[in-house]
């Protein structure tokens, strides 16, 4: 048990961390929309009702959303674009490891690298095709659970209903989108400049302490 925690800890620390915000998200999202529903003369929902709420979905993948964006564009971006100086940065003029082609007679190489042709194809981009996956079903969940909360109010003042793409099309919608996309890229950027000059002893997102500023990756 000792090993695998040790083995496992940052994956197991942060999924803690996120259990643990989501709860408090849930909690207070809860208590804040029926404050909502009071204010417009509606039933309040129990616990288990909200959990299946548009309210609760669109707050959710909403966020979601975002990060999801923001890991497959930095994935793709990082193929081929440079940083001097930047930790998150492939070296500007040296080969790296994660460039060369994948050798299908290693002994120990995954399935796909040994069937080659598409299967191959689909592995060696599988890691920025999940997080574009990952975002499109988000952005989708955002968009449904949206619609439920914006008819709700539309009906409330008695003005027509809309449907998913109707949402989509409202200047809220690519608010409440917008103001996370931006949040999240401007975290790379910080991430990739900043590291650049500031260092943290023992993190892989850092250059080593004594490297000088202009040298560029890990």
């Amino acid at each position: 048990m000792r090993r695998f925690l040790y083995q496992n800890g940052l994956s197991l620390v942060i999924t803690a961390m996120v259990l643990l915000t989501l709860g408090g998200q849930t909690l207070t999202g809860w208590h804040d929309y029926n404050i909502e529903l009071q204010d417009l003369h509606l039933p309040e929902l129990s616990l288990g009702e909200y959990v299946t709420s548009g309210h609760w979905v669109e707050a959710t993948f909403e966020n979601w959303e975002s990060e999801f964006l923001q890991m497959a564009l930095y994935v793709v971006l990082t193929v081929s674009l440079r940083q001097k100086g930047s930790a998150e940065s492939k070296k500007l003029d040296e080969a790296e490891d994660v460039d060369r082609e994948p050798d299908a007679s290693k002994p120990d190489a995954p399935w796909p690298v040994r069937q080659g042709g598409a299967v191959l194809w689909l592995y060696r981009n599988s890691l920025s095709i999940a997080f574009f996956l990952l975002f499109l079903g988000a952005f989708f969940l955002h968009g449904l659970g949206g619609t439920e909360v914006y008819n709700i109010e539309q009906q409330a003042n008695g003005k027509p209903p809309v449907d998913l793409l109707g949402y989509m099309a409202t200047s809220r919608f690519w608010f409440e989108s917008l103001q996370n996309w931006q949040s999240e890229f401007l975290s790379i950027v910080s991430i990739v400049v900043l590291s650049i000059w500031l260092r943290q002893h023992g993190s892989p997102e850092s250059k080593p302490v004594d490297a000088p500023h202009g040298e560029t990756g890990k």
